[in-house]
């Protein structure tokens, strides 16, 4: 692996501003974020990433690359939860494992994000298309993981049915999946000129908002990680394995996709990402028994730092090497 690569990923600014979010929950500042803040610039970014794919791909040309993109998103959106449902089921409930095989299954749209700012540091490009082939993720795992607890639950009596249609209705509609579907097609409706008025919004402030955000990422994982740790090991190996796994595999099997090396690492990075704001946020309708202190920390704590300071890196090299 490129040393060089990994020393300036882990030095740069908005990273850092993730563990400095961790070292205060240590040194136990009072520093915090507030939550309206947070939830702005979430939307923000959201929004930001979005409008831009919106323009990227306005200026493409439809081919098949961006229809077997699509599906290849979706199929691992299917594929993750599906398999890793039966290896959660050796140690954890039917509920739980659904709940983290659909967060592992769905993605993470902070981690997504960073990984495009990764790329612009290495002056790589990607396609506007991935932001859509992101935003189609979301959903299909989140299906999977309550049509899996479905099936394999112990029918009992009294027992409360899982609201279905409620929650296929909430993973459809809900707001980060909404915010850039929604921008994304404003994004490709909006001329040129029309783009470059809200350019400074958009585009100028964007890595400023990234670095806060992350901050308090980072004040929300180290709150969180100590609790988790005396959960075992099982739940901290799968959160680092499986992502591990499921990201070297696509970042192999996506030139078969495409040779741009940026999307290539967009996919790779999707595929080893977990949803710690969607996912959660359904379940909390759907799987009232799932352990929320359980699948949001290995998302949040261990997932998505290990994605963006190893993780990026080491699905480049892969992808430069083959």
């Amino acid at each position: 692996m490129d040393l060089h690569l990994l020393f300036d990923n882990l030095t740069n600014p908005a990273l850092l501003f993730f563990f400095l979010g961790i070292i205060a929950v240590q040194l136990k500042s009072d520093l915090s974020i507030p939550e309206n803040s947070s939830k702005f610039i979430s939307l923000y970014l959201l929004l930001a990433i979005g409008f831009k794919g919106g323009q990227e791909l306005a200026h493409s040309d439809f081919s098949m690359e961006i229809l077997w993109s699509l599906l290849f998103g979706i199929s691992l959106a299917i594929i993750v939860p599906f398999y890793t449902y039966f290896i959660l089921r050796r140690k954890f409930s039917t509920q739980n494992s659904g709940a983290i095989a659909a967060a592992y299954g769905s993605v993470s749209a902070v981690t997504f994000v960073t990984t495009i700012s990764f790329l612009e540091l290495e002056q790589l490009s990607f396609s506007g298309h991935m932001v859509a082939v992101m935003a189609l993720m979301e959903a299909p795992s989140i299906m999977i993981g309550l049509f899996l607890m479905t099936i394999f639950k112990k029918q009992k009596q009294n027992e409360d049915t899982i609201p279905m249609k409620k929650v296929i209705h909430h993973a459809l509609t809900n707001g980060s999946v909404l915010i850039i579907i929604g921008s994304l097609v404003i994004g490709f409706m909006a001329s040129e000129e029309q783009a470059q008025g809200i350019k400074p919004f958009t585009t100028d402030i964007f890595e400023g908002f990234l670095a806060v955000f992350l901050l308090d990422m980072g004040i929300t994982s180290g709150k969180k990680l100590s609790d988790f740790i005396k959960k075992g090991w099982f739940a901290l190996n799968f959160a680092i394995v499986i992502p591990v796994i499921n990201g070297c595999l696509v970042a192999l099997i996506s030139s078969a996709i495409t040779e741009n090396i940026g999307n290539r690492l967009l996919f790779a990075i999707l595929a080893a990402s977990a949803s710690y704001i969607a996912v959660p946020a359904a379940m909390k309708i759907a799987a009232p028994k799932a352990n929320p202190s359980l699948y949001i920390p290995m998302a949040l704590a261990i997932t998505f730092p290990f994605n963006i300071t190893l993780g990026m890196p080491l699905y480049l090299y892969i992808i430069n090497i083959t």
